[in-house]
């Protein structure tokens, strides 16, 4: 019967360790910071799309721990520069790098 409680303990300890360190990507970061840099994107490309002028097709985004990087190319510096007002109006942006061209 001891080495089954002792098996039971490895198997526990083991579960822990897993469940402890499983809910992290390699990066380190946990699946809600991940899921959060994603709804930022997601919202982000949201408003952008729906701008008018911008249209949204011309600019993809990237998040990493609420850090926002915009690339792609836009037809105007005040184009661009709304991108990134957009961009930055979201909550839990902490920057926005903003490397759009104008065409």
């Amino acid at each position: 019967m001891q080495g089954f409680n002792k098996i039971a303990v490895v198997i526990l300890c083991v579960g822990i360790f897993t469940a402890f360190f499983g809910c992290q990507t390699p990066a380190g970061r946990t699946a809600g910071e991940v899921v959060d840099d994603a709804t930022i994107t997601t919202k982000i490309k949201a408003l952008l799309l729906n701008d008018e002028i911008i249209s949204g097709f011309g600019v993809s985004i990237t998040t990493f721990e609420g850090d926002v990087t915009l690339t792609g190319a836009v037809d105007s510096s005040a184009t661009k520069k709304k991108a990134e007002d957009i961009a930055k109006s979201v909550y839990g942006v902490k920057s926005v790098k903003n490397l759009i061209k104008i065409k």
